[in-house]
């Protein structure tokens, strides 16, 4: 996420999203908090270095919480904040509508 002037909230909120991975990422983080290998199993098609990627920028925005715990072996969990919460409920309507025209999405060539 770049320091800018946005022209409209939408222009604000696709530069949050950055791409489908983020959104995938919030998706499956607002279901329960999940350990870095958790999100790579879960979040299909991502490489290891766009999920490190995507995760920091997401904590560096505020979306995101990384929780190390001081165990052996090391254990970290990710979790969504309440800004990412919200940001999440906003997508929801945007998640039902490709829910409901999927098949139609898919048959374009």
């Amino acid at each position: 996420m770049r320091n800018r002037k946005y022209t409209c909230g939408l222009d604000a909120a696709i530069d949050v999203m950055g791409g489908k991975w983020k959104g995938l990422i919030l998706f499956w983080l607002d279901e329960k908090p999940l350990r870095f290998g958790e999100l790579r199993r879960t979040v299909e098609g991502i490489s290891e270095r766009m999920l490190i990627l995507h995760l920091r920028e997401l904590e560096a925005g505020g979306l995101v919480h990384r929780e190390a715990h001081p165990e052996v072996p090391p254990r970290v969990e990710y979790s969504l904040t309440d800004f990412g919460r919200s940001l999440v409920a906003a997508l929801a309507p945007l998640g039902q509508w490709g829910e409901d025209h999927m098949e139609r999405l898919e048959a374009i060539p």
